[in-house]
């Protein structure tokens, strides 16, 4: 089965990005109707015409199992497709393309995706040292059994940044590392940032010589080239073709899909330097009929520098090895040749937990709506999106067009 552009983006919302000790807490079921109810004015629709629902199932406070009833009977829907995904950053895109082969099929004809990001209430009934533990590991499971939490976890091993750091360093064994070069990624991507007022560093560009300058992290990786973790949120709803042609704005169709998961831990993985978006990205090509020359902008997932770069290279932007190069030779920021991330990133604009790679998609229907105001992009017809979960174990990506 291949998609055929029978399904398109119609609407979306997104939080702005707030540090999470300003953000209002509201719980998970008010943020996903706040959510809707603003992605469904921005299509032209009402909840009467909702009949899918795709959610995450992960660290959803109010229920821990049936979560997408939960969700269809708080918002007073009755749905014939209903989801729950759970790969981390790489979840918006799933929905996308699950909601696109939902309506293919005939299950439905719109589909709400929506993932919360703002802090729920407090459980005052939950363990702080629980809760604090489970925080330190970072996206790691410490859980009784996991082989994670015997054989990696007891040696230091916790959290993204060592893991993101690993892949670094096998890189920079094999292929050589500029680090001028990666940090032009995150210098990039924060000059595309000072054309989006809803970015959480706008106003605030920094040089090359600020990351090589700011603290080291995880050798090779400096705070500027780490993700900024912020309160947020995000919803889009994907609509049949008839219907999108009634909606408010430019249909922005789902052309190809590509999906791979390969590993928990990339202590397991066969090669840390390639990764699952290679064959994702194969794939979601292959089905729209078009390749990476093909694409006006990129929308890349971006937790770290080093994410980017191997999702360049994988993605079939520049071969095995010459990302670098790549990086160096092009001007990524949105007025120049290969635009990337043009919102900002989630280096720049904020990554909302699960909820961050929603900007990825929702930055390129923005662009190929034509309202992306002072960012906008003169060719905006095309967009590659991908989405990175943990820690390169999950990666999805898209290919949408202009209707």
């Amino acid at each position: 089965m291949s998609l055929t552009g029978k399904a398109a983006i119609v609407g979306c919302a997104q939080y702005r990005p707030e540090k999470y000790a300003t953000a209002p807490q509201m719980f998970h079921l008010e943020q996903i109707a706040d959510l809707a109810r603003l992605a469904l004015i921005d299509a032209g629709l009402t909840l009467r015409d909702i009949d899918g629902l795709a959610v995450n199932g992960a660290h959803f406070n109010e229920a821990t199992a049936f979560v997408p009833a939960v969700v269809a009977e708080y918002l007073g829907l009755q749905v014939g497709f209903a989801e729950t995904v759970d790969l981390g950053g790489t979840s918006a895109v799933a929905m996308a393309w699950r909601a696109a082969a939902a309506i293919q099929l005939g299950l439905c004809r719109a589909v709400l995706c929506v993932l919360p990001g703002r802090l729920a209430p407090p459980d005052p009934d939950a363990d702080p040292a629980a809760v604090a533990a489970a925080m330190q590991l970072g996206a790691h499971s410490g859980c009784f059994g996991a082989p994670e939490a015997e054989f990696d976890l007891p040696y230091g091993h916790v959290g993204q940044n060592t893991g993101y750091a690993m892949i670094a360093q096998q890189y920079a064994h094999r292929y050589g590392y500029d680090a001028a070069a990666m940090a032009g990624i995150a210098v990039a991507q924060r000059s595309n940032a000072q054309a989006n007022p809803e970015a959480l560093f706008y106003g605030q560009p920094i040089s090359v010589e600020d990351v090589l300058n700011s603290k080291m992290v995880a050798d090779p990786l400096h705070i500027l080239e780490i993700v900024m973790p912020v309160a947020g949120g995000a919803a889009f709803i994907v609509a049949a073709d008839d219907l999108a042609r009634e909606c408010r704005h430019r249909p922005v169709l789902i052309r190809g899909c590509g999906e791979q998961l390969d590993f928990k831990s990339p202590s397991y993985a066969r090669d840390m330097t390639v990764t699952p978006i290679a064959r994702a990205a194969q794939r979601a090509f292959l089905m729209a009929g078009m390749k990476p020359a093909d694409m006006d902008m990129a929308q890349i997932y971006d937790c770290y520098t080093i994410t980017v770069l191997l999702s360049l290279e994988d993605a079939g932007f520049c071969a095995k090895g010459e990302g670098m190069a790549f990086v160096r030779d092009h001007d990524l920021t949105w007025r120049g040749d290969f635009p990337l991330n043009t919102h900002g990133g989630q280096l720049s604009f904020g990554q909302a937990g699960t909820a961050g790679g929603m900007s990825q998609l929702i930055e390129a229907v923005t662009q190929i709506r034509g309202s992306a105001g002072e960012r906008q992009l003169h060719r905006h017809d095309t967009a590659f999106v991908s989405g990175t979960g943990g820690v390169m174990s999950e990666q999805g990506a898209l290919i949408l067009t202009g209707a």
